[in-house]
C-alpha cells in the first residue's frame, strides 16, 4: 500500500488495528489514539481520499494498492502546509492532542470545498473532539485557509 507518497509491504496481522500499524511498526506517531472507539477522531487518517479514524480500520479491510495519508504526509502538502500554518496563526492550538486529527479533518474538508461556509467547517471537523473547548479558533483557523477569507 502506499502510505504518504511511499510504497509499503504490510505483513502485519489482519486484525492489527491501522493506528497500531503506523504508530508501532511504522513509526508514524504524529497520529494519536485517543478513546479507541472512533468517537474522538484523534486518530484521523485519509484512506483513498476519505477520513478515517484508523482505530476502526483493521489491516484485513485494506487492499494493495490504497493510499493512506497521515498527519505526516500532510505536513509535506502545499494545502496541509497552509492548514498546519493557520491553526498556528489562529492560536488554535492549545494542549495539542486534538491537533493532527482537527488538521486531518480540514485538510479534507478544504480539498472537497476550497471555500466551505461556516457551517460546513462545523460539520467538517465534527466529529473531531476538542478537550480543551478551542473550536471557535480551530474554526478560525480553517477560515484563514480559505482565498476568500478577508484575513488572509
Amino acid at each position: 500500500m502506499n502510505i504518504n507518497n511511499k510504497k509499503y509491504a504490510i505483513k502485519s496481522l489482519p486484525t492489527t488495528r491501522l493506528i497500531d500499524l503506523l504508530r508501532l511498526e511504522l513509526k508514524l506517531t504524529g497520529t494519536k489514539e485517543g478513546c479507541g472507539e472512533g468517537e474522538c477522531g484523534a486518530c484521523s487518517v485519509i484512506l483513498n481520499g476519505d477520513l478515517v479514524n484508523s482505530c476502526l480500520v483493521i489491516v484485513g479491510q485494506l487492499n494493495d494498492g490504497d493510499e493512506i495519508l497521515t498527519i505526516e504526509g500532510v505536513g509535506e502538502t502545499k494545502l496541509g502546509k497552509r492548514v498546519q500554518e493557520a491553526f498556528v496563526k489562529a492560536g488554535a492550538v492549545q494542549c495539542g492532542f486534538c491537533t493532527p486529527g482537527m488538521v486531518m479533518a480540514a485538510y479534507s474538508l478544504l480539498q472537497k470545498y476550497p471555500h466551505p461556509t461556516r457551517t460546513e467547517i462545523k460539520d467538517g471537523i465534527a466529529g473531531n473532539l476538542c478537550r480543551c473547548t478551542g473550536y471557535k479558533k480551530i474554526i478560525e483557523a480553517v477560515e484563514l485557509c480559505t482565498s476568500s477569507h478577508p484575513k488572509q
